[in-house]
């Protein structure tokens, strides 16, 4: 299943606007902040899905029956483009355990490219919502390097991505493999360039929260 969060307008369209704008994009502190509120509003939209359980709770003059949630997601990221979108929903899900996955595009000189994974550290999934929060789905290939080790062992109750750009392309690739993971998009593009990115995109996700680095 995709939802694509701008098909109804709200504050993420305008947040999307922000993101891809090159002038408010020199501003990072904005752009981190932006993915922030993406992550957040995504995080909320994803609790009405998740399954609940009532508790009978004491107050002060007797005692109420409160719907929470039935179990506690984990959230995971692949650093560091993620951290922003990641920080957003954990602001919201402020129980949730957390995932992290060190990957990377390794480049050639013919301007294909492979993912390097060299890191992953995830608590138990089992019967837990995994919740993957990933800035940019373009090719999918990271993506889903990331979500066969994370399901190798564990097999969640739901899986969740939440993306601010989502490619086509992209979707395709991830509905083909993980059929039964649900994409949030901030936006989706139909354009991939030679080199895998989205056109028109946004740029490199990494580089605009956290400065651009030193990797050929």
């Amino acid at each position: 299943m995709v939802t694509n969060l701008s098909f109804s307008h709200s504050l993420i369209t305008e947040w999307i606007c922000e993101i891809r704008d090159i002038d408010i994009q020199k501003d990072s502190m904005r752009f981190r902040r932006n993915l922030e509120r993406i992550g957040e509003i995504t995080a909320y939209e994803i609790s009405k899905t998740l399954p609940y359980k009532y508790i009978d709770t004491p107050t002060q003059l007797g005692e109420a029956t409160c719907a929470v949630l039935e179990t506690q997601p984990v959230i995971a990221t692949i650093m560091r483009a993620g951290l922003p979108l990641f920080q957003g929903m954990l602001n919201y899900f402020d129980k949730a355990d957390s995932a992290f996955i060190g990957a990377y595009r390794k480049h050639n000189r013919d301007d294909s490219f492979e993912i390097d994974q060299q890191y992953i550290t995830c608590p138990e999934l089992e019967g837990r919502p995994l919740i993957v929060a990933d800035p940019m789905l373009a090719t999918g290939a990271s993506l889903m390097l990331a979500l066969a080790a994370l399901t190798e062992y564990d097999q969640p109750s739901q899986i969740h991505i939440v993306t601010a750009i989502a490619s086509s392309v992209g979707i395709e690739a991830i509905t083909r493999r993980f059929p039964e993971a649900h994409i949030w998009a901030g936006a989706i593009d139909d354009e991939l360039t030679a080199k895998g990115y989205i056109v028109p995109g946004l740029g490199d996700a990494g580089d605009l929260a956290f400065g651009k680095k030193r990797q050929s």
